[in-house]
C-alpha cells in the first residue's frame, strides 16, 4: 500500500503513554445506548432532572460538575506518562493510520453531504471514552457518544501474530471498518438498531448486530474502491490482505479457534465468508446503495 508522502489526517488524538483517569463516564454502557441517553439528557425533561440533581448537590456540598460528568460520560481526564517513546515501527504505523484516515475523509466527504469527520484516538493499554473504559484487549472500536475511533496500535501486531492477518492493507481495512460505523451513526442506522434493543430476543438482536457489522465491512470496501480510483494507492496483494483479515475475524473462525466449537446463535459480526463477501461487494461496486445488509435476503 502506497502511503508514504501522502496527506495525513489532523483528526488524530494521541493518548499513547497516558493512563485513563477521572470519572470514566458511561461505565458498562453499550455504545448503542448512549445516543438515546444524550437525547434524554438534553431534552426538557432531562434538563429538569439535571437541575434537580444540581440543587441537591449544592445543598449537600457535592461537586456538581463532577457528578454531571459522571452522569453524561463527559471528557475523561488523563495522566501523562512523559517517558513513553514509541519505537520507529510503531510511529510509522501511526503515520500510516493517519494517512488511511485522511483517505476515508476524502471519500466520505464526497459521498455524504454534511459529513462530520471523526477523530481517531491512539492509545496504549487502556482508554476512557464516552462509551466507558476499555482495555487494549477490546480491540479497535467506535464510540457514537463522542464520534471517535479508538485504536491501540499493538492490536495490529496481535492480528498478525495470532490470526495470521498481516500486511498494511489489512490494517487499513480495520480503520475503514470503524469509520464505517461512524457512517452508520451519521446516517441514523445506529439509532434504528438501538430502538430494537429490548424488543428482540438475544438471538434475534445478535442477528441484527451481524447485519450492522457486515454493512461496516461493506463501507470499508467502498472506501477502498474510491481511494484506489482516486490515488492508485493499492499494490499487488493488497486486496488479498484485506480479504484475509476479514476472513480471520469471522465469528465462526474465532470461535473455532478459541473453543473448538461454533455457536451460530451467538454470532455478532458474521462468518468469515460473509465478511469477505460484503467487503468485496463494497470494493467492487463502490456504490453505497448496494450495502443494505438489513434487507438482504442472503448475507
Amino acid at each position: 500500500m502506497k502511503w508514504r508522502g501522502r496527506r495525513k489526517s489532523t483528526n488524530i488524538e494521541d493518548r499513547r503513554g497516558q493512563s485513563a483517569g477521572g470519572f470514566g463516564g458511561g461505565r458498562g454502557i453499550s455504545p448503542m445506548l448512549l445516543v438515546p441517553l444524550f437525547r434524554l439528557l438534553f431534552s426538557k425533561v432531562g434538563l429538569i432532572i439535571v437541575g434537580v440533581l444540581v440543587l441537591i448537590m449544592f445543598l449537600t456540598g457535592t461537586n456538581p460538575i463532577a457528578l454531571l460528568q459522571q452522569f453524561v460520560g463527559g471528557e475523561p481526564q488523563y495522566a501523562q506518562t512523559t517517558d513513553y517513546q514509541p519505537g520507529p515501527e510503531e510511529q510509522a504505523l501511526a503515520e500510516q493510520t493517519a494517512v488511511v484516515l485522511a483517505d476515508t475523509e476524502d471519500v466520505w466527504n464526497k459521498i455524504l453531504q454534511g459529513y462530520r469527520e471523526p477523530t481517531l484516538v491512539l492509545f496504549s493499554e487502556q482508554v476512557n471514552s464516552a462509551c466507558g473504559l476499555a482495555s487494549s484487549a477490546t480491540g479497535p472500536f467506535y464510540c457514537p457518544g463522542d464520534e471517535k475511533l479508538y485504536i491501540d496500535l499493538s492490536f495490529f501486531e496481535e492480528m498478525e501474530r495470532k490470526l495470521g492477518a498481516e500486511g498494511d492493507f489489512a490494517q487499513a481495512y480495520v480503520v475503514g471498518h470503524e469509520v464505517g460505523h461512524h457512517v452508520q451513526n451519521l446516517t441514523g442506522t445506529m439509532d434504528k438498531v438501538n430502538a430494537m434493543r429490548g424488543q428482540l430476543s438475544e438471538v434475534e438482536f445478535n442477528k441484527l448486530m451481524v447485519r450492522v457489522e457486515l454493512q461496516a465491512d461493506f463501507y470499508a470496501g467502498v472506501w477502498a474502491h474510491h481511494t484506489q480510483r482516486a490515488t492508485g494507492f493499492m499494490e499487488p496483494g493488497d486486496l488479498e490482505e484485506a480479504l484475509n483479515a476479514a476472513s480471520a475475524i469471522g465469528d465462526d473462525r474465532l470461535q473455532k479457534r478459541a473453543t473448538g466449537r461454533v455457536v451460530p446463535d451467538s454470532f455478532t459480526h458474521g462468518t468469515s465468508a460473509q465478511r469477505v463477501r460484503w467487503f468485496r461487494r463494497g470494493f467492487e461496486t463502490g456504490d453505497v446503495r448496494q450495502g443494505d445488509t438489513f434487507n438482504a435476503v442472503e448475507l
